[in-house]
């Protein structure tokens, strides 16, 4: 078994202890596009699923989790690394997002968030046309001399 030494992780689980409770913990994500969608993978396992929230309030999805474990009697616990309690993060959408479709799914701990892309943010062809051309004369007379000639 191969051990690497690292001199501040008992200091960095200690404070976590002390101040876990206060502290909001850091829910990990991977966000691609693939295609006309954008994907983002949250991992949260032990996560019971009924306890994931998804809202949308304008442009910010707001994601939160909570997980809980309690010891049941008898049980002596001697190591408690995993982060306990209501997880929080929030990801700001941009306008060509369609924030009213977007779609979730909770399968093995990864929560996967589906964003289409807006219609009008798609990237379109536009036809281009042109004209015959036309000879066209073009008075030169300024509409003084015209007024002029005319009386």
């Amino acid at each position: 078994m191969l051990m690497r030494f690292d001199p501040f992780r008992e200091l960095d689980r200690l404070t976590q202890q002390v101040a876990g409770n206060g502290r909001p913990a850091v829910m990990p994500m991977d966000a691609y596009r693939a295609g006309d969608h954008f994907i983002v993978h949250f991992d949260l396992p032990g996560v019971d699923a009924g306890s994931i929230e998804l809202t949308v309030e304008k442009n910010v999805l707001t994601v939160t989790a909570e997980r809980r474990w309690q010891p049941q009697n008898g049980q002596e616990v001697l190591v408690t690394e995993r982060p306990q309690g209501s997880f929080s993060r929030q990801l700001f959408l941009g306008e060509g997002l369609d924030a009213e479709r977007i779609e979730a799914n909770y399968d093995n701990g990864v929560l996967t968030i589906t964003v289409p892309v807006a219609e009008q943010a798609k990237p379109r062809k536009v036809e281009i046309t042109s004209s015959p051309k036309k000879s066209q004369a073009i008075d030169t007379q300024s509409s003084e001399t015209q007024a002029n000639a005319a009386a």
